[in-house]
């Protein structure tokens, strides 16, 4: 009888994920801890964080939560300080929240809809990423960071066409990322989910009637991803087994961009 026991793929690890209340993020923290990893969870909605860490504590692992505006600069680095002031570390990070647009063309959009797609998909990637690695480095040393693109960022997206344009720039902080930290031991990589039944879906649809079925349709596997399915290949790259990968977007989108 073989009684050896395998660690958790995050195990002994600390990990700060933005955008846990729900969808991609929840599934990420709940996730994460079954794998060891002590979260600590931020996002704008409240009670829906409130809700995740008491279903990770309830199923023994160890979650905390904080509030944060990726809109707002300072809301962001102090939820990443808060990692430290909570765990006494940081070992990987998740920078997973993002806000859709309005589909429409490009000329359509408002200035101020533009500024905030700016402020939340990019910007906020790029305050986080500063304050992560900051911490990671006075604390756990070496570490990893995973940011949330999508397969909209790898093409022409005439339906969201600022909400591509901040994921493809996303793609260029992660490989300028995993290239300036990595001599340092720390890896910077990026996901590209395809189609996701979350909440994102859900508003892009409203104004656009039969998405789903068209996603689906150019997805080869046939299926939308269920978000724990995209929270696997972001736990993968923040575990050491992925030790050699840093600088890449990893498409999860079953087969719709091969």
């Amino acid at each position: 009888m073989d009684n050896t026991t395998t660690a958790g793929l995050l195990a002994g690890k600390t990990a700060f994920i933005t955008g846990a209340g729900r969808g991609i993020g929840a599934a990420a923290a709940r996730l994460f801890a079954r794998e060891g990893a002590r979260v600590l969870l931020a996002a704008r909605t409240e009670e829906q964080l409130k809700g995740v860490a008491e279903e990770v504590r309830a199923a023994g692992g160890t979650a905390e939560w904080v509030l944060c505006d990726l809109a707002d600069a300072e809301s962001v680095r102090a939820a990443v300080h808060r990692t430290v002031d909570l765990y006494g570390r940081l070992d990987v990070a998740f920078n997973n929240g993002a806000a859709i647009q309005r589909p429409g063309p490009m000329d359509r959009m408002p200035e101020a809809d533009f500024d905030r797609i700016y402020d939340v998909n990019l910007k906020s990637v790029w305050v986080a990423l500063a304050a992560e690695v900051a911490a990671i480095r006075a604390t756990a040393g070496t570490g990893a960071i995973v940011n949330t693109s999508s397969v909209g960022s790898l093409r022409g997206n005439p339906e969201l066409p600022v909400y591509a344009a901040m994921k493809r720039a996303v793609n260029s902080l992660t490989a300028s990322a995993a290239v300036t930290y990595g001599p340092e031991g720390i890896r910077v990589n990026a996901i590209a989910p395809g189609n996701t039944p979350t909440e994102m879906i859900s508003t892009w649809e409203k104004d656009s009637p039969g998405l789903r079925e068209r996603l689906t349709a150019h997805t080869p596997l046939g299926r939308p991803a269920d978000p724990r399915e995209i929270a696997e290949a972001a736990a993968w790259l923040l575990s050491d087994r992925s030790s050699f990968v840093t600088g890449t977007v990893l498409r999860v989108d079953g087969g719709a961009r091969a």
